[in-house]
């Protein structure tokens, strides 16, 4: 029992020294955000006129489907509507922190053979696993610690030790239990993408189940696993019971984790891949059908997963968009043509902001897809393509084509099962076409990050993952930049920002003609500077 677990305290070790300066800016990111948010809360909320707007707010179904149900009683306090707006959004980017660091050490350790290169000395066959444990133990446990600290030091009013130290906690034991599915799922798969996609997957299916039961029914929240995050009544009850369930549940997990991992063999999932055929396809001729080959798996989930969501968030416009359920005197005021346009101008303004999260969202596989051109360089994938006569450029088109090809129909996707869904729930349907205006309105911001990923990956392969930034920060500006009274200039720092309220309004089409050209310009600068590199080599 002892050899199988050998040096594993080496290997964290190594693996801290190997990742620290990913751990530190996730949890500088993570820590940095909270604090700077509960300091500037106390200015945009400082007033009872203030927080009770807020609350009121907080309170409809669309807030709720968001944030989770604001359960508070008045007189409210700055720490309790900062709880309120920042939990669940929070405990999202600690899962996806956990997802990241938790395939990192395990999965795609073995893809690239630095595992096997690792247990041929004397480290035990279950050492990497533990030590991959480990790794998030000391990951989530600091940023947990300093996100604490942060928002002790921000005095926020009405805030206490006890909620500070358990919304940190809170948020580190969140993220450490996703981050043990997510080592679940690396033991499953038979790659670390695949790990990845089924990771996220289930992170997703959780956060619309939640979605779900809160508008409907928030008792049925505690079945959801992400809902227990909105269960720990922040500065008010502080309730410490949710915590221990994640831990609980964590626990479990890991021991199924181990269990697993016991049974199969190094570089191979729990599930093996189907054999392939005998010949090749006559589909495959040419880089851009291998590449589509290569990810019609991940393509296909992404595709679905995007009209899922925006389905799922349609689905609840026939709530959201019931002014007469939830504010009766009103309705009685405007009558029925002012109740059909108020309901109308509701639905139309939550629809501005999931499109902004859909776009967020369908730049994820197209990034991803563009910056392959260079981490398939380095496995060694793209050898037999480089070889034969097939040129810089024509290379180059194919990943650009295929990135732009799924973040154009993700998004579009996500878009129509918004609309789809959402006439389905509502009583007086609004067209189709209105709704596609956040499709229009929101590509040419798809099309220049897309552009500047490519312009890293051609310029500045090593730093070309700092991409990611761009839609983090986006998420960030655009989704809480209202709520944190974020200055123009500071929502204008990402494309996202710069596309006016679609599909509420008409598409800005100067806009939309100057970012499609920057982004047509930016894919030539990445193509010029591909052509005139080295290949990215080990």
């Amino acid at each position: 029992m002892t050899n199988r677990y050998a040096n594993t305290w080496a290997l964290v070790r190594l693996n801290l020294r190997h990742d620290w300066l990913k751990i530190a800016l996730w949890i500088a990111g993570l820590a940095g955000l909270m604090a700077s948010a509960a300091a500037k809360f106390e200015g945009i909320y400082g007033s009872q006129h203030a927080m009770a707007s807020i609350a009121k707010t907080l309170k409809t179904p669309a807030m709720v489907s968001l944030l989770g149900p604001f359960t508070a009683k008045p007189p409210y306090t700055t720490a309790v509507i900062y709880g309120a707006e920042m939990m669940v959004f929070m405990g999202l980017f600690a899962a996806m922190m956990n997802v990241f660091f938790a395939v990192h050490a395990t999965r795609d350790e073995e893809d690239t053979g630095t595992s096997e290169l690792i247990l041929a000395h004397a480290v035990g066959r279950q050492s990497p696993l533990l030590a991959a444990i480990i790794e998030l133990i000391v990951i989530n446990g600091g940023a947990g610690v300093l996100e604490a600290v942060g928002l002790q030091a921000a005095n926020m009013p009405g805030a206490n030790a006890a909620g500070s130290w358990l919304f940190g906690l809170g948020l580190g034991v969140f993220g450490f239990m996703f981050g043990t599915f997510a080592l679940l799922f690396a033991q499953v798969a038979s790659s670390a993408r695949t790990a990845t996609i089924l990771s996220y997957a289930w992170l997703g299916v959780l956060f619309v189940a939640r979605m779900g039961t809160d508008v409907k029914d928030p008792d049925l929240t505690w079945w959801t696993i992400f809902g227990w995050i909105e269960k720990m009544a922040l500065y008010t009850a502080n309730v410490w019971t949710p915590v221990l369930m994640m831990a609980g549940l964590s626990v479990i997990v890991l021991a199924m984790t181990v269990s697993v991992a016991a049974l199969r063999d190094i570089g191979a999932g729990l599930v093996e891949p189907r054999s392939g055929r005998q010949t090749g396809s006559a589909l495959l001729r040419g880089p851009l059908m291998l590449l589509a080959r290569l990810e019609r798996m991940s393509t296909t989930i992404w595709l679905i997963g995007l009209f899922l969501l925006g389905a799922s968030y349609g689905s609840i416009f026939g709530t959201v968009g019931d002014l007469v359920k939830t504010n009766p005197m009103m309705a009685k005021l405007l009558g029925s043509s002012g109740v059909n346009a108020a309901n109308r101008a509701v639905v139309m303004g939550l629809a501005n902001t999931l499109v902004v999260i859909f776009a967020v969202v369908a730049v994820v596989p197209a990034i991803s897809t563009l910056l392959r051109l260079n981490s398939d360089e380095r496995k060694s994938y793209l050898e037999l393509l480089h070889a034969a006569p097939v040129s810089r450029l024509r290379l180059f088109l194919s990943f650009a084509a295929h990135a732009l090809a799924v973040g154009t129909a993700a998004l579009a996707l996500g878009v129509l099962g918004m609309a789809v869904a959402g006439n389905a729930a509502m009583s007086t349907p609004i067209s189709v076409a209105r709704f596609m205006r956040g499709f229009v309105g929101y590509w040419p911001a798809l099309l220049i990050v897309c552009g500047a990923a490519a312009v890293l990956a051609a310029l500045l392969p090593r730093l070309q993952a700092v991409i990611w930034i761009v839609p983090v920060y986006g998420v960030l500006s655009m989704f809480l930049g209202p709520m944190l009274d974020f200055p123009k200039w500071a929502q204008r720092l990402t494309p996202f920002g710069w596309v006016n309220k679609v599909p509420q309004h008409a598409v800005a089409w100067g806009p939309f003609a100057w970012m499609t050209g920057l982004g047509v310009v930016l894919f030539v600068v990445a193509y010029l500077g591909y052509r005139r590199r080295d290949l990215t080599m080990n």
